[in-house]
């Protein structure tokens, strides 16, 4: 037990060392707890880099499988002349179009889409090109074609007739012309039709 008079003095001796700024006796820091003592430092995670992702300008065209009217035997898989389509309407209009077969990922600018139905198909004459020549007796096909905004808005429509294409058709059977010229036909009109 302490007595009264150590007390005493204890209080006014803490009394006058604040009174008079001066420091009290540094106390000894406090220990780290063991777990404090092992946790490893936790510095900040750097923000993972990203790539910038190249956003292109260009237009697109989704270039959808035309369908047949029911009267018309069609000997062509459709699935294949969208193919051809896609290819030859990037060759002709790739510096001002994105082209593709599906609807992009994400949406941005205008987003074209070509539809269109074969009205009419004639599967042509061989004989009739080989014995009257002169581009008689072609494969030919009558299409109707379009092309709606991102919107459902009819911005640009058409009617042709698609003829297989003159030179070397002497040689070749009466029916499987006609996919190079539909590609080509449809392309250079959209490619001239100067969509805004």
């Amino acid at each position: 037990m302490f007595s009264r008079t150590a007390v005493l003095a204890l209080v006014l001796a803490s009394a006058f060392t604040q009174q008079s700024g001066i420091a009290a006796a540094p106390q000894e820091p406090a220990q780290p707890t063991v777990a404090a003592a092992t946790a490893p430092a936790s510095a900040p995670t750097p923000a993972p880099a990203t790539t910038p992702v190249a956003i292109s300008t260009k237009r697109v065209i989704v270039v959808s499988a035309f369908t047949t009217v029911k009267e018309v035997a069609w000997p062509y898989d459709m699935k294949e002349l969208q193919r051809q389509t896609v290819a030859e309407m990037t060759a002709k209009a790739g510096t001002e179009y994105d082209v593709m077969a599906e609807d992009p990922a994400t949406l941005q600018g205008h987003v074209y889409t070509l539809g269109g139905e074969v009205v009419s198909w004639h599967p042509g004459n061989r004989a009739k090109r080989m014995l009257v020549g002169m581009g008689s007796g072609r494969e030919t096909a009558d299409i109707h074609y379009w092309l709606t905004d991102e919107k459902g808005k009819k911005v640009f429509d058409n009617k042709d007739t698609i003829r297989a294409e003159f030179w070397g058709n002497a040689y070749a059977g009466s029916v499987g012309e006609l996919a190079h010229p539909f590609a080509d036909k449809i392309s250079g009109r959209i490619k001239n039709a100067k969509l805004k």
